[in-house]
């Protein structure tokens, strides 16, 4: 975008030298001379009243005659020319008369006063002679005939309607095909960083024309605006003196069109610094401002430049100690006959400070105390206005407020550094606390969720929150509350106890399961993405599920008590959280349990994740993932099925149902009815039973194009009876996918098949949900 500077000239006066102010100083005598030369003038007369101008003497012949401070008319002369007054005149001493007794006066000697003789009746009238000056109208006899005559009827007259002429209907409108031809344009574009053709085609109403118009006055408004364009583009990049001019011409034209608009540009001299001067106080480091004003003598006088650097500045400052600074408004004078251009700027620094106390007022959701912990700067600090955004976005995240803003204000407290404290003032406006959230999805495998939580976010200040929450779903269907508090004790750390019950009802296993757990998690969020992420607490569940026994070659319900302890940690080097396109993430579980029903038979889960993103162009993006998992210490059917290792699904192996790949059993359907001849449903059933390792990988090709993207992926993975995987029959699964990118991230649908499929694999699976799938 192009926004012209403006700028002042140095050489108005200086090349006419002393005759501006010799002209100035005839003025101002010429006025001083008028009330003289005035009252010379003879007074206006017959002979003289047309002429009453010429009275007035012309201006001296000569502008440069020196001025004398004598005056026109001399004191002695002004006493002469005033008549005297007698002293004893009576009439001095009376009051004045009021305007109305005046008047009265006035009427009384009009009525007395006789008619001159050989005078005219006013009107050829005698009765108006008499000198009265009120007549009634009724009294003067009406001597035109047709003021006595009656008015003629209105029917008399002839009335004829006004009669519109209609617009003909075949009226063709004759549009005019131009071309566009810009001359002398070549020599600026090849001096500029952004091209000014380019610019300039952009923007114009020429070329948005496409070369159409309804008629010759219309391509010459676009002539006439687009002539003031490349004006103000040149004048953006340093021609200030910039002319076009604009004409149509006709010369190869056939019949009249296609006419040519032609463009005769001449940029002139191009504008350069010759000086930058910075107008502030002493700053430390000394040279801070000039450093971060990225101007330097010789540069050509560019808009976008100066503004840029100008706001570099006022960055600047207030990261590097100087919260109150203000940049002023910059001075340019221009010299037409060199060319070159003095640039001042004019900075307020204002004290150097460091980081005080925090005051907050307003609706208040919490305290000081609290917004301490929030903010990741220590009184005594040199002030950085990059902490006090990044306290605001804390203060933001918490969801607690319509507004709240974070500014800084001068204490006049002098730190022992010699800097002086800045208070940090939060102004507070708390918002309702209350949220309803809900979410939904599909896949195969998993069917229909949809998912809601209620949430009083602050019910136990300063934010302990309460959430109630439940699910409904083809599979699952359950309920929990719980309690978190966000930011205990550190920014970004949490604290939550939750309680729930919920039912599950897979092909791999159906449970009701009840859970306490205590969680303190260090993690990522969409506003701020960590590298080093954490989680630990611990767990107690209480389930009874159905698992197939082998011996007996059916299924049976089974009762498991478990208690255990959690622990994560993750590195994350991507870029986004839901949309990464470059660096990689690392995430490492392990979960120490025990089955407490009848032995204490104590084991480890642990699980490792990777994921890596590479561009590989502008919209294409190579993402790949590999997953390795192990429980160690307890054989597989001692374990609750629902703690046992599974693969399959859009998180997983995609182009497999739900829990789908691994080690399955072949059981009788309970459905099927062996003496119903219709009955066609399958009399065996195959279900998969979990296992105590697994191995997955995937590789995807992420296009977009604008706010819509396609994906190729493949997925393989396997899971095994073995504590370890083996890398055997390790199945493959293969689709496409869309995305649709929002500002909250891509919204997937993805549609997947399994290579080399096997009895009870569906050909088709289909996933939809919110992220990329890792």
């Amino acid at each position: 975008m192009f926004l012209p500077l403006s700028f002042r000239s140095s050489t108005a006066c200086r090349r006419n030298g002393a005759r501006c102010g010799q002209a100035s100083l005839f003025v101002l005598a010429l006025l001083l001379a008028q009330p003289a030369l005035a009252q010379e003038a003879p007074p206006p007369s017959e002979e003289n009243v047309g002429d009453i101008d010429d009275t007035i003497p012309p201006p001296p012949p000569d502008a440069n005659l020196p001025v004398t401070e004598d005056p026109i008319i001399s004191d002695e002369e002004f006493a002469d020319e005033v008549p005297e007054l007698a002293d004893d005149d009576p009439a001095l001493d009376m009051p004045l008369e009021s305007i109305e007794e005046f008047e009265r006066r006035l009427a009384a000697e009009q009525a007395d006063a006789e008619p001159t003789e050989g005078q005219e009746a006013p009107l050829g009238d005698p009765a108006l002679a008499d000198g009265d000056v009120v007549e009634e109208i009724g009294d003067a006899p009406i001597t035109d005939p047709e003021l006595a005559a009656p008015l003629p009827p209105l029917e008399t007259f002839e009335v004829e309607p006004v009669e519109f002429a209609e617009e003909a209907s075949d009226t063709e409108v004759v549009e005019i095909d131009y071309a566009v031809r810009v001359d002398g344009l070549e020599e600026a574009d090849g001096q500029t960083e952004i091209a000014v053709i380019d610019q300039f085609e952009a923007l114009s109403a020429l070329y948005d024309g496409d070369g159409e118009a309804d008629n010759l006055a219309q391509v010459s408004a676009r002539l006439t605006e687009d002539s003031l364009l490349i004006q103000r583009i040149l004048a953006a990049e340093g021609w200030y003196g910039a002319t076009a001019e604009t004409r149509i011409d006709r010369s190869e034209t056939a019949n009249g069109q296609p006419i040519t608009a032609v463009i005769t540009v001449v940029p002139g001299p191009r504008y350069t610094f010759a000086d930058v001067i910075i107008d502030a106080d002493p700053t430390e480091p000394a040279d801070l401002i000039a450093d971060n004003l990225a101007i330097q003598p010789g540069e050509p006088i560019v808009a976008t430049r100066v503004q840029g650097a100008e706001a570099q500045v006022a960055i600047a400052l207030p990261e590097q100690g100087y919260p109150f600074a203000e940049v002023g408004q910059r001075d340019i004078l221009l010299d037409q006959e060199t060319g070159d251009g003095v640039y001042t700027l004019p900075v307020t620094t204002g004290p150097r400070s460091s980081f005080g106390g925090i005051r907050t007022t307003g609706n208040l959701a919490f305290g000081a105390d609290h917004i301490e912990t929030l903010a990741r700067f220590e009184r005594g600090e040199l002030y950085d206005s990059r902490e006090v955004d990044d306290l605001r976005q804390a203060l933001v995240a918490t969801g607690l407020f319509n507004t709240v803003s974070v500014v800084p204000e001068q204490s006049g407290e002098l730190a022992p550094d010699g800097t002086q404290y800045a208070t940090i003032l939060v102004d507070q406006d708390a918002g309702p606390p209350r949220t309803i959230a809900g979410s939904a999805g599909f896949s195969t495998g998993e069917g229909v969720r949809i998912a809601g939580s209620w949430t009083h976010r602050n019910l136990f200040p300063p934010e302990g929150a309460l959430i109630a929450n439940g699910v409904l779903g083809t599979r699952e269907q359950g309920a929990g509350v719980t309690f978190r508090r966000s930011n205990w004790g550190q920014r970004d750390r949490s604290l939550q106890f939750t309680l729930e019950a919920l039912h599950s009802d897979y092909e791999a296993f159906e449970a009701y399961t009840g859970r306490l757990s205590g969680l303190v998690t260090y993690v990522s969020t969409p506003i701020w993405q960590k590298t080093l992420t954490y989680a630990y607490g611990a767990q107690l569940l209480a389930t009874n599920e159905q698992d197939f026994d082998v011996e007996l070659g059916e299924r049976v319900n089974d009762t498991f008590f478990i208690g255990g302890l959690t622990g994560q940690v993750g590195f994350d080097l991507s870029d986004d959280l839901l949309n990464p396109t470059e660096g990689f993430r690392v995430t490492a579980l392990i979960e120490p349990e025990a089955a407490l029903e009848t032995d204490f038979i104590p084991y480890v889960r642990g699980i490792v994740d990777a994921s890596g993103y590479f561009p590989a162009g502008d919209a294409l993006i190579l993402a790949a993932r590999a997953r390795v998992g192990t429980i160690q210490g307890i054989e597989r059917f001692e374990l609750a099925p629902s703690r046992r290792l599974y693969a399959g699904g859009g998180g997983s192996v995609r182009g497999y149902g739900y829990q789908q790949l691994g080690p399955k059993v072949l059981e009788p359907n309970p459905r099927f009815d062996p003496e119903d001849p219709e009955d066609e449903s399958d009399p065996f059933l195959i279900r998969p039973i979990g296992g105590r390792s697994v191995i997955e990988g995937a590789l995807e090709a992420r296009y977009r194009f604008g706010n819509f993207g396609i994906v190729g992926f493949v997925d393989a993975g396997q899971v095994y009876e073995d504590e370890f995987p083996t890398f055997e029959d390790i199945r493959y699964g293969v689709g496409v996918g869309g995305r649709y990118y929002t500002n909250f991230g891509p919204l997937r649908f993805d549609v997947a098949t399994p290579i080399g499929r096997r009895d009870g694999e569906s050909l088709i699976n289909v996933y939809v949900s919110i992220g990329q799938a890792f």
